[in-house]
């Protein structure tokens, strides 16, 4: 009994010995083996993972809006009051859910371009109201034609349009039209070739972002993903000095082994600039 249970502890012992000799040795083995997998499949090129999920996002992306809504439009143009508004939101739409079109590898600088196809899809569930709400807001048209056009002459004329059209400096429009677009009574009276459409992201749907071009990550996984240029251009051409440069990516994807420290930058065509996220604490979105 004694024999077996000194053999039995020695024998124990001798295979947790190995265990953990193996253990030591396979752990940075299996590390490296990791390693090597992530950095094969987040490169942005057919048939890896990464690629499929960047081509089309499976996560959600809204884009929210909060508008304005002028209180007391008669004072201000009768009295010259001070303005006063009343913030109304938010108001969500889907966005980014249209995969990547005209994807061209590029082998000689290890780029990929591909331009974004626009879309927005209202989602009621995450708005305080419809696309029917209805907003009293600054006239655009309006404003910006007695801004640009400063002869005496031509205003003479735009005010003669301005009241034709019973248009005013300001104007009452729902929601979906201060988005995505309105004919302007105004404009549609001025005697030129000129849009008369007017919208803050007008026009938007059925239109296409880019061209970006990409770097794929294949000779430098830290750079998979990151904006090569927009458009052809390395520089917006709008901003002074640093905040004019295009940076990181179009926020769809990272690279790999981003550690807690290191800021992440993407660039966003809507507002045309670039900009960064810090981490500052974990967090979970499951509820108990």
């Amino acid at each position: 009994m004694g024999c077996d249970r000194n053999c039995g502890l020695i024998t124990g012992a001798v295979i947790g010995a190995v265990l953990a000799v193996f253990g030591g040795i396979l752990m940075p083995v299996g590390d490296m083996l990791i390693e090597k997998t992530i950095k094969k499949e987040v490169v942005l090129e057919e048939g890896t993972i990464a690629f499929k999920n960047w081509v089309k996002t499976g996560t959600d992306v809204y884009r929210q809006f909060w508008i304005y809504d002028v209180q007391n439009p008669q004072e201000v143009m009768v009295n010259s009051s001070n303005i006063k508004v009343k913030q109304r939101g938010p108001y969500t739409y889907r966005v980014r859910y249209l995969a990547k079109d005209n994807i061209t590898q590029d082998p000689e600088d290890h780029t990929v371009s591909f331009v974004q196809p626009n879309g927005a899809i209202f989602e009621p569930s995450l708005s305080v109201g419809t696309e029917n709400d209805t907003f009293t807001v600054l006239n655009l048209a309006v404003a910006a034609a007695a801004h640009i056009y400063q002869n005496a002459f031509v205003q003479s004329v735009l005010n003669s349009l301005i009241k034709k059209s019973k248009s005013s400096m300001f104007q009452t429009r729902t929601l979906k039209e201060l988005l995505w677009g309105y004919k302007d009574p105004f404009l549609t009276l001025v005697p030129y070739n000129i849009p008369t459409t007017v919208g803050l992201f007008y026009p938007y749907n059925n239109t296409a972002d880019g061209v970006y071009k990409v770097f794929n990550g294949k000779d430098n996984i830290s750079n998979v993903a990151i904006i090569d240029t927009y458009k052809g251009k390395k520089n917006l051409s709008f901003w002074p000095s640093y905040c004019d440069m295009i940076n990181g990516t179009d926020a769809a994807s990272f690279p790999p082994f981003v550690e807690k420290t290191r800021v992440l930058q993407f660039f966003s065509s809507d507002i045309c600039r670039k900009t960064c996220v810090h981490f500052t604490s974990p967090f979970s979105t499951c509820k108990s």
